[in-house]
């Protein structure tokens, strides 16, 4: 252990020690300096939308800096790696989607532990996988987009943000549930699938709505269907997956606020409480609801109740569907 982190960790013990009344103050004076908000995938991507929001929000609230470090690679398990190095101190946040539980299942070995490396701060908001083509794409709807795979084996392909990833497992789901002749193209980030996608590259993209929402009102996508209980106000002209005719296909996808484990319980409830203040904003809440996502925020128990069940959730999918990390 360095110098400075044993250092780090006496303070915090002796924090712990304190009265309460000491310990609020000691909460109170945080954050004192710019808090890094790790995300664990590229510019553009839904995670790296919302965080910068929140970001800035967090700002105007507390008088110091939140900056996004997008740390991309491996499924996002690089940058999550990173953050479970990070000292528990508050200064570091890691904004991440359900990656974080899917992971565990889907590589050999991962840099964190899911259930012990972090401390949930709150599941900050829920959205979906929006399935959209590229204009040259001759399908209006998801039954005339099947047709068109069916009847040109080996022609059309799908990007995703990458293996695992939300868009994979719903295209999975799709090419599994119809025996569909389609081709997986994974990348790094959910803006460099949708940028292939809308340069033609790829004919089909999986992905979140926060970077599709803009590229489908400006014409260089179409959106046929989201993968969600209910139609989006962002794209309220889409139907969804059941409404198309396939109600197994669905996805809840989230994202989630999470510290490193062992920071203090008063950093915690603060970090939570500042957060749900400003997702609860009116200009925030139109803009959220605008790219796709709704507003969730709930308490650190209820999100490690969660986390616990999805883990053992993605294991049994995973499993199933027998996907590998490439």
């Amino acid at each position: 252990m360095n110098l400075l982190r044993r250092q780090f960790l006496q303070v915090a013990a002796g924090a712990a020690a304190l009265p309460t009344s000491s310990r609020f103050a000691w909460a109170q004076a945080y954050p004192a300096r710019p808090v890094r908000m790790i995300v664990p995938f590229g510019p553009g991507g839904n995670a790296d939308v919302f965080g910068r929001i929140i970001a800035q929000k967090l700002f105007e609230q507390v008088g110091e800096q939140f900056y996004v470090e997008n740390i991309s690679g491996a499924g996002g398990n690089i940058g999550v790696g990173r953050a479970a190095l990070a000292a528990p101190d508050g200064y570091t946040i890691l904004i991440t989607p359900p990656s974080y539980v899917i992971n565990p299942a889907l590589y050999d070995k991962i840099p964190y532990d899911a259930r012990k490396s972090f401390d949930p701060v709150t599941l900050a908001v829920s959205t979906t996988v929006v399935l959209a083509v590229h204009p040259s794409v001759p399908a209006q709807t998801v039954k005339d987009l099947i047709a068109l795979i069916k009847t040109n084996p080996s022609k059309y392909n799908y990007a995703t943000a990458g293996v695992g990833s939300p868009g994979h497992l719903v295209g999975e789901m799709l090419r599994q549930s119809l025996d569909l002749d389609l081709v997986h193209i994974p990348y790094n980030s959910a803006g460099l699938a949708i940028g292939s996608t809308v340069a033609g590259h790829t004919t089909i993209c999986l992905a979140a709505p926060a970077p599709i929402v803009p590229q489908a009102k400006d014409g260089k996508l179409r959106a046929l269907a989201v993968a969600y209980r209910t139609r989006l106000q962002a794209l309220a002209d889409v139907p969804t997956m059941a409404e198309a005719g396939y109600p197994d296909i669905e996805f809840d996808n989230w994202f989630g606020v999470f510290v490193p484990a062992g920071t203090p319980g008063e950093i915690i409830t603060h970090l939570n409480r500042e957060i749900a203040k400003s997702m609860a904003l009116p200009d925030v809440k139109e803009r959220l609801v605008a790219l796709g996502f709704e507003p969730v925020g709930n308490t650190p128990e209820e999100f490690a109740t969660q986390i616990k069940i999805e883990l053992e959730k993605w294991v049994k999918v995973i499993r199933a569907a027998n996907i590998k990390a490439q």
